[in-house]
């Protein structure tokens, strides 16, 4: 049997390290009620011997009044030892959740887009909770029955071998039947988890899309495409319980086999007047006791096939390396930062299942080409450029989200890849076309949930923007609470929280994506003038839509499938009657960029 002991020990070592008095306890606990339910057989023996031997009547009322004594205290022992147990593996199972958000967070961006948020997490919260048991009561729970399986059958060699010796042969051919059944089943509880990720992903997918699903008709692709998700998964998860199925019945099947062994031994011993009658009933009831013990090792080997398989896909996603190390020891300086491109070329990888060998090369999908350019610290850039041209694409290699194949980009004359992640996080903010609101107060959508950023400096910022006013006349000011995805909002109120947000973080380069391209009549305004204060003092690229976008910038660069059509200062561009801008201007900017 190959099991991973290392594996499963570095996870309960790591994970159950500021646990240790609650493991003792619960370990303490265990080992009591083993004792406990190995002392009751015993009194019930002097019992059943002393009333048929017709012994004194108060020896009958102290025995029976120890075994219920006993079997309270066994019963109060196990609640007590569920309560700890439970308490440990929602620690454990907890810390572990945390350490593998903060990892999946800091992994780049090109692993998110092949894993939805849904597979996330399943990973995440559904692999985890397969090891609830396995932190809690696992390895105690193994080590214990192991030890009461072990006290049965030295109490029955104690009362004779020939006792002792069949059901010692027994207990062994269930151990090994039970074992050899795991073995058969962990490959299909693998599969099963990877193909239950895979299924989330798309539930959460299609739900989050579920308006344009039913406005476009697709609810049959949809409906299609989960019945052949289900089709996939239930063969798989039909293996894979049948391996517990398997186990149960041949628990059942063995120890019925075990009680004939027990009443056959202890007839033929009884027969020959070596037992008394009190020692027969002493047999069977230690079989019966085995079957605890066997059951619950069948249980956990039925748990340990779950959790072998979700500490394999913890593991790889653990081990799972970000593409871009923060190997950085660089520091930005505040004030406007100046932004160069130097021969910059970049593809995304083709979307790859969780199924794909990671050996098997991926198609590479240009999106800019040789890319050169340089903006002094304080200049603000327009952007423009027909969807797919490669805008998006120059603001993540800006914030870091990806790194170019080729060339170096440069923020405030340091390679970005040599300035540290937070730094460059901090300094370099981009607000978003599609902003992301959460379901919360106002106050923690701006400040995004960062305790140490005060409500003074909340409302200093919002009131530089000139939307103070604007948030303390919502209905509870700071504290109104967003719905989901921003609920009661509309577009550009949202907008003005993502401005917001960069104004605290006073950054020295701002990336716009078109913020104003999804205007209503009552934010423009306010939403322009935020805007205008929020780009003081600052270096901006803007990437617009709009002709009253550009109306800010300094310098147009227009990217003409991920290469550079045209460069330079927006007012010369303007009067060059051949230049592109001034085509563009002529023609209808929001036509042609579309």
């Amino acid at each position: 049997m190959n099991v991973p002991i290392r594996q499963y020990w570095n996870l309960l070592s790591t994970y159950l390290k500021s646990q240790w008095r609650w493991v003792v306890v619960l370990s303490f606990l265990i080992l009591v009620t083993i004792a406990l339910r190995l002392a009751n057989p015993q009194i019930l023996r002097l019992f059943i011997d002393t009333a048929t031997e017709g012994g004194a009547y108060p020896i009958l009322i102290r025995a029976a009044l120890a075994y219920f004594g006993i079997a309270l205290l066994s019963q109060g022992l196990a609640v007590a030892a569920t309560y700890v147990g439970e308490t440990v593996a929602w620690t454990a199972t907890n810390a572990l959740r945390l350490d593998l958000l903060d990892h999946a967070l800091h992994l780049d961006a090109s692993f998110h887009k092949d894993h939805t948020p849904g597979q996330m997490i399943e990973r995440i919260d559904g692999d985890v909770a397969t090891l609830s048991n396995f932190f809690s009561r696992f390895t105690i729970d193994v080590v214990g029955n192991g030890i009461l399986v072990l006290g049965i059958l030295g109490l029955l060699f104690r009362e004779d071998w020939r006792i002792g010796l069949p059901i010692f042969g027994f207990a062994i051919i269930t151990l090994f039947l039970l074992i050899w059944i795991r073995k058969k089943a962990v490959p299909y509880w693998t599969k099963y988890r990877r193909l239950s990720a895979e299924f989330f992903g798309f539930l959460g997918e299609h739900i989050s899309g579920r308006e344009d699903v039913r406005a476009n008709g697709a609810v049959g692709h949809v409906m299609h495409r989960f019945y052949a998700f289900v089709q996939k998964m239930f063969p798989v998860r039909l293996r894979s319980s049948l391996g517990g199925y398997s186990m149960w019945m041949a628990n059942v099947g063995l120890f019925a086999f075990g009680h004939a062994v027990a009443f056959g031994v202890g007839a033929s011993l009884w027969r020959a007047s070596l037992i008394t009658i009190g020692t027969v009933y002493l047999v069977f009831h230690y079989t019966e006791l085995l079957r605890g013990p066997i059951s619950e090792i069948r249980t956990q080997i039925t748990d340990l096939q779950r959790a072998e398989a979700g500490i394999r896909r913890i593991r790889a996603l653990l081990e799972t390396a970000s593409r871009l190390p923060n190997e950085g020891t660089s520091r930005l300086h505040t004030g406007p930062l100046g932004v160069s491109f130097h021969d910059v070329s970049f593809a995304y990888e083709a979307a790859r299942t969780e199924s794909a060998e990671e050996e098997v090369p991926l198609e590479l999908i240009p999106a800019l080409h040789e890319i050169s350019f340089g903006l002094e610290p304080g200049t603000v850039l327009g952007l423009l450029g027909r969807t797919g041209s490669g805008k998006t694409t120059l603001a993540r290699l800006l914030v870091r989200l990806y790194d170019p194949q080729q060339g170096i980009v440069r923020v405030g004359g340091q390679p970005v890849n040599a300035v540290q992640i937070a730094d460059l996080r901090r300094f370099v903010r981009k607000v978003p076309q599609e902003v992301q609101l959460f379901r919360a107060s106002i106050r923690d959508n701006v400040r995004l949930f960062n305790p140490e950023i005060t409500d003074t400096q909340v409302l200093e910022a919002l009131d530089h923007l000139g939307i103070k006013d604007w948030v303390l006349g919502l209905s509870d000011g700071l504290d109104t609470l967003l719905a989901a995805d921003g609920g009661g909002l509309s577009a550009g109120q949202g907008q003005l929280i993502s401005l917001g947000r960069a104004f605290l973080a006073d950054p020295g380069l701002v990336i716009l994506d078109e913020a104003s391209s999804r205007l209503d009549p009552a934010t423009e305004s306010l939403l322009e003038t935020a805007v205008d204060r929020l780009l003081e003092d600052r270096t901006a690229i803007i990437i617009a839509h709009r002709l009253s976008t550009i109306e800010r910038a300094d310098r147009i660069l227009i990217l003409d499938e991920g290469r550079i059509a045209e460069f330079g200062p927006r007012q010369d561009l303007m009067n060059d009657s051949t230049s592109r801008l001034s085509r563009l201007l002529q023609a209808g900017m929001e036509e042609v960029l579309v």
